[in-house]
């Protein structure tokens, strides 16, 4: 079954932002190009491949954070 394109609106309000927000994870390739269709000036998406698309970005940065060493910037004379 296809999913159906929706407007820009309907992405924002799914996910609780501003329409502003999903421009700039457009802009910043946290939404691939493949969960789009861009005519003219006018996006429409795939909401369940944008989410999976997010998730992967959420995780990947949950990854990188789980390396760092919280305590490695403290002095350990204190």
């Amino acid at each position: 079954m296809d999913e159906p394109y929706v407007p820009i609106e309907d992405v924002a309000k799914h996910f609780t932002v501003s329409i502003s927000t999903v421009r700039a994870w457009v802009r910043q390739k946290h939404i691939p190009e493949d969960t789009y269709v861009k005519i003219g000036s006018t996006y429409r998406f795939r909401v369940s491949d944008v989410a999976e698309a997010l998730t992967k970005v959420t995780s990947s940065r949950s990854e990188e954070t789980t390396d760092l060493d919280p305590f490695e910037d403290l002095d350990e004379d204190v």
